[in-house]
């Protein structure tokens, strides 16, 4: 858990890394150079928002478990270099936005960070001697929604901006009720 605390932490850190503005700027360049920075801390946001949620839900993925496997080993280090990674298409997203292969590349990130949880979550859901007779911190089959719905939106994304160009980004924001519902589902099935 510790190894993963400290990818995601290092990940999100490497997130900000590209926000800056200049110094020595008269202040009309100064405000332009902010202004410039709106689209940074927009994918910043969003990869915040995603590493966030990847990190909370590997945490829980793990709470329970009490021994590793060779898949589930392979499966971690997968999944922790993908989200070491998203820095990459984060910078790409802010910087390139406007170009289609960079809002594939971002999604194509994020959906394969998204799968490989779905299977992590999946191999330790059906091995239950690496949780020794713990039960899943979440409900299984919401949280393979939730995921899924991740994976799916995010799949969808990539022929969706070969169509329509990179607005179809927005098609992300899709994302935000499918998350509030499912997070009532499942306070309503603890409490």
């Amino acid at each position: 858990m510790a190894l993963s605390d400290g990818v995601f932490a290092i990940a999100i850190t490497l997130l900000v890394l590209d926000i800056s503005v200049p110094q020595d700027l008269d202040p009309a360049q100064f405000h332009q150079a902010l202004a410039d920075t709106l689209p940074n801390l927009g994918a910043y946001a969003v990869s915040l928002a995603v590493l966030g949620g990847f990190w909370r839900d590997h945490r829980a993925i793990f709470r329970p478990v009490r021994q590793v496997d060779p898949d589930v080993i392979g499966l971690t280090v997968l999944g922790l270099g993908l989200a070491a990674l998203l820095p990459f298409p984060t910078a790409l997203v802010s910087e390139y936005g406007h170009e289609r292969v960079s809002v594939v590349v971002y999604s194509a990130a994020v959906a394969s960070l998204g799968a490989v949880h779905l299977a992590l979550a999946a191999v330790i859901a059906r091995r239950p001697w690496l949780r020794g007779g713990a039960e899943p911190v979440r409900d299984q089959f919401l949280y393979a929604i939730d995921l899924g719905a991740t994976v799916v939106v995010f799949v969808v994304t990539i022929p969706l901006t070969l169509l329509v160009g990179p607005a179809a980004m927005w098609w992300w924001l899709v994302l935000l009720p499918v998350k509030v519902w499912l997070g009532r589902r499942e306070n309503a099935a603890a409490g």
